[in-house]
């Protein structure tokens, strides 16, 4: 059964939930940019059976607070530290999605020996490049002036254009989750992924397996970017969708269960 659970962080609350077996092989799922902990209730559900599963709402996403300014990588890193520490998890194979992915990075980087293996799922080890500086400038200018305008015009631009119409409840429920979210929040993070560090000496050094979930038709981390990267790690999984952009857990729902699941399986 899922608990609930939260924490205390600098004064503020962070919501996450625990579930499944009472043991050291964990499995840690961090979710996107505007997203929360419920977009892995599905692979939650699949792994609890044998792992124990820790969802994280990051700062300012779900029912966290909102912390800094800025919600770095290694803000919310050590946000998941912290969660991980009152768990009394000592190691532990590390999923994140998006934006998660660049938190998975940054714990890898301030925690490595906790690391039993990491999968970056739509995700990326590059920083912004110059013109992705300037874009998240310009969508924290869009979110200042009107910040539902922007999550309703965002969101539908993650999936691949024949999934939205597929998808269109699911598209409608993660937008109003998103706008939930206080513009304070939604800025942070975006400052944060602005200012992330290129960490592909994170997976070149890693001593544990790297999963790779990547979209042909995906905008935001492209795909050609993550071919690149699969050839840095010593031990590399990877699944390519070809008809799949940024939001695989939707789009290919059973064959992301079933590549994080073996992933796990292997990893411990």
């Amino acid at each position: 059964m899922e608990k609930k659970k939260e924490l205390s962080f600098r004064n503020a609350t962070i919501h996450y939930t625990e579930e499944g077996k009472i043991n050291q092989h964990a499995v840690i799922f961090l979710h996107g940019f505007t997203e929360s902990l419920d977009i892995w209730d599905d692979f939650s559900a699949e792994l609890s059976v044998d792992f124990k599963v820790i969802c994280i709402d990051l700062p300012g996403h779900g029912k966290s607070d909102c912390i800094a300014e800025s919600h770095t990588m290694e803000l919310m890193a050590d946000v998941v530290k912290a969660v991980l520490d009152k768990e009394n998890i000592e190691e532990c194979v590390m999923i994140g999605h998006s934006m998660g992915g660049y938190v998975t990075l940054a714990f890898a980087e301030k925690f490595p020996g906790m690391m039993k293996g990491l999968g970056l799922f739509h995700s990326s080890a590059l920083p912004d490049t110059p013109e992705g500086k300037i874009n998240r400038a310009k969508a924290i200018e869009a979110i200042e002036k009107n910040h539902a305008g922007f999550v309703m015009n965002f969101i539908p631009d993650l999936f691949a254009p024949a999934n939205r119409k597929v998808l269109e409840n699911e598209i409608k429920l993660l937008i109003e989750k998103a706008n939930t979210m206080t513009t304070e929040a939604i800025i942070a993070s975006q400052k944060g992924m602005m200012e992330r560090q290129d960490r592909r000496y994170i997976l070149e050094k890693a001593d544990y397996p790297v999963l790779f979930i990547a979209g042909k038709q995906d905008t935001r981390v492209p795909y050609e970017k993550v071919l690149e990267q699969i050839a840095l790690p010593k031990d590399s999984l990877a699944l390519m969708l070809h008809e799949i952009a940024h939001m695989g857990y939707l789009e290919a729902r059973d064959k992301t269960i079933y590549a994080v699941k073996c992933f796990v399986e292997g990893a411990y």
